[in-house]
């Protein structure tokens, strides 16, 4: 994942000082922010990852991963060492999660019941981004940007198996469960299927009209894919042959989106609009712009509670500082975890 804030959204920043930010909307009074759970401390973010039977909230920090009881509404341990840090894959089956980490090359695999780091996976391509464990092949996949290749790993064995060429820099990924594997590719604003089985690329699909596409997700039923790009515009796409079905206006600099299936809801979260945009799925090939809910300008990542139909976010106050590649640096001790929902 990418994404720093743009300079233009500073004049706004102003309204960080209180949740939900002075964002415009259009959001029914019933789904709103009703949470914020501070936990500060040093370094950037990127993905969130949620461990449902748990009930644990994954957020990637810096060098590090917090583990957050979501119920408790606390951090209740880390995952260390995770140097460049961008994701976190659950395995269920396997009690086992896996970090992406993008300065060492490397993943780390933890227990999901104790936290505790059980191995180091040294070997993938470089940069690795996004990770995904697929229940079909039981394997786990890194992105990595940098070499613009996705890395297999074999859990059995704590190692890569396999590398697979992909047509540019990765984003994103989602799994059907059935043996497919989906990807973003940013710099060429289309979406890779990838054979899990053979570990091939099957097909390379235009996203166009969207630009620069970041976060995805899959409705697996209905198997519709849905990309969020740099333009405010959602693409959703047949993930059986990758047509066109439908473009969705969302917010400024999404970097992240997630399926409820039980509400057929949609969540676009926009780091530069400061939104969440909530899009209902009125059949596969329909879609309504439901509301665009205030959460706070720097919200870009998120991921979904699908028992209690929440969304998690992280976020932080950006000041008029900026660091070495003229980013808005963040406020310290500022960072937090928004929860949307409805009370």
């Amino acid at each position: 994942m990418r994404r720093p804030l743009t300079i233009a959204v500073l004049a706004s920043l102003t309204c960080l000082a209180a949740v939900p930010c002075t964002a415009a909307s259009n959001a029914p009074s019933t789904i709103k922010v009703i949470n914020r759970l501070t936990l500060g401390g040093a370094g950037g973010w990127d993905y969130l990852s949620f461990d449902a039977q748990r009930r644990h909230l994954f957020v990637s920090r810096g060098d590090r991963v917090l583990a957050i009881d979501v119920d408790g509404n606390k951090q209740i341990g880390t995952i260390p060492d995770t140097t460049g840090v961008h994701g976190i894959a659950i395995a269920q089956d396997l009690h086992r999660g896996f970090t992406s980490n993008g300065k060492a090359d490397s993943v780390t695999v933890f227990d999901l019941d104790s936290l505790k780091t059980v191995a180091t996976i040294n070997g993938t391509g470089q940069k690795p981004d996004a990770i995904l464990y697929d229940t079909a092949s039981h394997h786990v996949f890194t992105f990595n940007g940098k070499s613009g290749n996705a890395s297999v790993i074999d859990p059995a064995k704590n190692a890569v198996i396999a590398t697979i060429a992909l047509p540019g820099k990765p984003e994103f990924s989602a799994a059907d469960g059935k043996g497919h594997v989906f990807v973003n590719i940013e710099d060429k604003s289309e979406l890779a299927e990838i054979d899990s089985g053979s570990n091939k690329v099957l097909h390379v699909w235009p996203l166009a009209p969207c630009e620069s596409p970041s976060g995805l997700a899959i409705d697996a039923v209905h198997q519709r894919l849905f990309s969020v790009c740099d333009n405010r515009t959602m693409a959703v796409i047949d993930a059986q042959n990758g047509h066109h079905v439908a473009t969705v206006a969302i917010g400024d600099g999404p970097d992240a989106v997630t399926f409820d299936p039980a509400d057929s809801m949609v969540y676009s979260s926009n780091g530069e609009s400061g939104t969440l945009t909530v899009v209902h799925e009125d059949d596969p090939d329909h879609y309504s712009v439901v509301a665009d809910v205030p959460t706070q300008i720097s919200a870009r990542t998120q991921a979904l509670d699908p028992q209690k139909h929440r969304v998690y976010l992280s976020s932080a106050q950006l000041g008029t500082n900026k660091d070495a590649h003229g980013r808005p640096q963040q406020v310290p001790d500022t960072f937090a975890i928004l929860t949307v929902g409805k009370p």
